[in-house]
Formats: structure tokens, sequence, C-alpha cells
């Protein structure tokens, strides 16, 4: 069991950072691409009108998904570490505990957004006319609950062990079967929303059992037995401390799409919900290069931490930084410049066009910061440090983006929804270094 994970201790850390990050990088590229696959067939095949009704669903999948990434990054933090420090029956009660507590988390989830979907919808921004395509693409979407939790929380395991190969096929399975899928449901059963509710359950499930696969066969280090399954309260309390700012992060963009959702109906309604739902899936594109490198980044950082190689520690996070906030700057420039005809690809609704290319110039112009952020909250994570990582989770969405866009608007109108991004992305983008700097300067004191 030791032996494949010792590389990451011993390997050159440009090259070590590049082999864990470059799958993490393209698997997130692929699954954002299926994001906007699924935007852009919804939009020629069914309409404007249910594009503002994946954006209504979107909250309520990143809740999903916050729950899945606190279990999924707060016990792989645990099992990098115990890896690193030879711990391996820690290790493997920590993976035990997760699948516990991911599967019933999320029956527990399913079953409330069933039983309340209308109720939720409306709290969430649905409008009398976006409802009808909202609702019926979450209540399909509730049925996969389980296995769309498990396959992000087993994901974040398999690139604690390293096996960065494998977590990217994972996601180019679930990317591609979606993508396959999307057209026939849409186009050649006319399926409408559920058709691309049925493809996103139904490559989620292909994708669960992948993931089964890979623990069940010889594949993977982590041998838990049914004594695992048993809650360990140690456990637990730590994932939850360290997935914490994991959820907050993802918490908060739920919360921070809900409000933006009730915000754009008052002063712009629904067409400029549906001009945000599709700058948000350009957004994701444009970031999750830099969420594939913190992917890479994190079982690094953990297993060296857990090592006391702090040298390498404070190598990787500073490379990591350089070639995150490179990339931040590239799709900077491509949302600045080339918004129109980007968007032009979804729809051709001249005022979701109008408004989408303004809203995207403006809110590109924080991008170049969100990479330092990123990798910043990554570090804290990794190592274990929970408060400074949620802080730094906290920051952009609560701190700064809520309060922005409830304030802003009354004085700029639609204006201030759109310039409370860049303003948050510099904000956050401060807390970071203030923290940031202090750690280093520790990790740079471990080297001497």
């Amino acid at each position: 069991m030791a032996d494949r994970s010792d590389f990451m201790g011993n390997e050159e850390i440009g090259f070590l950072l590049f082999r864990l990050s470059s799958p993490a990088m393209i698997g997130m590229m692929v699954q954002a691409t299926y994001n906007l696959v699924d935007t852009f067939f919804v939009g020629r095949g069914v309409g404007v009108l249910a594009i503002a009704g994946l954006s209504i669903a979107f909250p309520l999948q990143m809740i999903i998904m916050a729950i899945a990434q606190t279990i999924g990054i707060g016990g792989s933090s645990i099992i990098s570490r115990s890896l690193g420090a030879r711990k391996y029956s820690r290790a493997n009660r920590t993976l035990g505990n997760m699948i516990g507590t991911v599967i019933l988390l999320s029956l527990i989830i399913a079953v409330v957004g069933l039983v309340w979907l209308e109720p939720i919808l409306l709290l969430f921004g649905a409008t009398k006319d976006i409802l009808p395509y909202a609702s019926d693409y979450m209540a399909i979407i509730f049925l996969g609950t389980v296995v769309f939790a498990f396959s992000i929380t087993s994901n974040n395991v398999v690139r604690a062990e390293g096996n960065a190969k494998f977590a990217m096929m994972t996601m180019l399975i679930s990317a591609g079967v979606n993508m396959l899928l999307d057209p026939i449901f849409i186009f050649i059963f006319h399926m409408g929303v559920k058709g691309a509710a049925y493809a996103t359950i139904i490559s989620q499930g292909c994708t669960a059992l992948w993931l089964a696969w890979y623990f069940l066969s010889l594949r993977s280090s982590l041998r838990p037995g049914l004594k695992d399954l048993y809650p360990d309260l140690g456990i637990l309390k730590e994932t939850f401390a360290i997935g914490a700012s994991a959820f907050m992060r993802q918490g908060a963009a739920s919360l921070t799409a809900v409000i933006m959702n009730h915000s754009l109906g008052i002063y712009g309604g629904d067409m400029a919900i549906a001009a945000f739902g599709i700058i948000r899936r350009l957004m994701m594109l444009a970031i999750m290069p830099i969420f594939g490198i913190v992917q890479g980044l994190l079982p690094i950082v953990g297993y060296n931490f857990g090592a006391k190689k702090y040298c390498r520690v404070q190598r990787a996070i500073q490379l990591a930084i350089i070639v995150s906030t490179g990339i931040c700057v590239l799709s900077f420039g491509v949302l600045f410049f080339f918004p129109s005809w980007i968007l032009s690809l979804f729809t051709s609704n001249p005022e979701v066009l109008r408004i989408g290319s303004h809203a995207s110039r403006i809110i590109a112009l924080g991008l170049p910061v969100v990479g330092f952020q990123v990798m910043a909250s990554g570090m804290y994570q990794a190592i274990g440090k929970a408060i400074p990582a949620l802080m730094l989770s906290m920051a952009r969405q609560i701190f700064f983006l809520i309060p922005l866009v409830l304030v802003l608007p009354l004085i700029w109108d639609l204006e201030g929804i759109w310039v409370a991004f860049p303003v948050a992305d510099v904000g956050a983008c401060i807390v970071a270094l203030f923290l940031f700097r202090g750690e280093m300067e520790y990790l740079k004191k471990g080297c001497l």
C-alpha cells in the first residue's frame, strides 16, 4: 500500500503538479463543457425560458454538490495525511465513514426535495413562466441525488491517493454519456428539459458504477471493511470541520445564485435570468482549470505536510499560484473581448445577447485574481487548518458578493449586480493575501 502514494513525496514538484493536475484539469474542463452543452441543447431545442429554468435549478444542484464536496474534500484531506504518515487503518476507516455518510445525507436531500419541490423552486427565484421548466428538471435530478453525491465524494478519494488519471476518466465518462444522451432525448425523443435531466442522472449512474468498481477491485490502495462503515465521531468531526470550507464555498455559491435569481427577476426580468444562466456556465468553464490545479495540489500538499517536507509544500503552492493566475488572465481576455460571439451559440434572442454581452465584460474584470484565492483556500484544506480555509471560502461569496448584490442595485439598478462581481473578487483576494503570507512564512521557517 505504501508504495502507491510514495511518489508524492519524492518526484520533482513541477512534474508532480503537472502529473496530478493535468488529468483533473482535463476532467473538470470536460465537466464544465457538458454543462455548456446542456445549456446549448436546451436553448436550441426548448427555448430561453428553459435556460432560465436551469438557472433556477442550479443552486439546488450546488447544495447537493456542497454536501458531497464537504465529505469528499474533508475526508480526502485526512486520507492524504494518513497515507503520508503511514496510518493506513485510519485512511481505511475514513473512507468507510465517507461512503456511509454521503449515502445517508443524499437520501434525505432527495426525499425533502421531491416532497417540497414547488415551494423550494419558488423560494429559489422561479417565476410563473419559469417554474414548469425548473420543476420538470429538478424532479428528475432529485431522483439521482445518491449517485450524484457518491460520485463527487468518491472521486476526491481517488485524487487523494494520487490516482489523477483514473479521476479524470471518471469525469470523462460522465461528460461523454451526458453529451451523447442530451441530443437523443431532447431532439429525437422530444423530452424537453426532462431529457436533459435524464441524461444527467444516467451519466452520473455510470460514474458511480465506475467508481464502485475501482474500490471493489485491487486498483485502490484503500481496503475498507464493513467495520469501517461504523461511524467514528472523531473522523466525522474532522471531516466536516475541514470540509466546511468546501461546503461554504459551494453553499455560498448556491445562496448567491438564489439571491441573484431574485434580484435579476426584479431588475432585469426573465431574460436577465436566462442571460446570467449562460454567463454562469461560461464562467465555470473559465475557472474549471483552476479547480483542476487545486485538485492536483491538495494531495501533494497533504502528503508532504504529513511527511513534514515543508519545502516541497511551499514550492507546490507557489507554482500552483503562478500557473492558475496565468490561466485566469487568459480566460479574462476571452470573456471580455468575445462575449457576443460566444453567447450567440446558445441563443439568438437579441435581449439576452444584449444583456449577456455587457454583463460578461464587467464580471470578467475580477477573473485575474481568482486563481490566487482558490489556491490559498486549497492550501489550508490540504494541511487540515479548518478555520482559515473556512474564512477564505466565505470571503468572496458571504463577506463581499451577497451584500454587494443586495446593495449596489439600489444605486445602479441592474448594472450594480454586474459590478458586484469584480469588486467581490478583489476584496476576497485582499483577505486571502493577508492570511496566506503568515502561513508561507511558517512553511519557510520549516525549510531552514
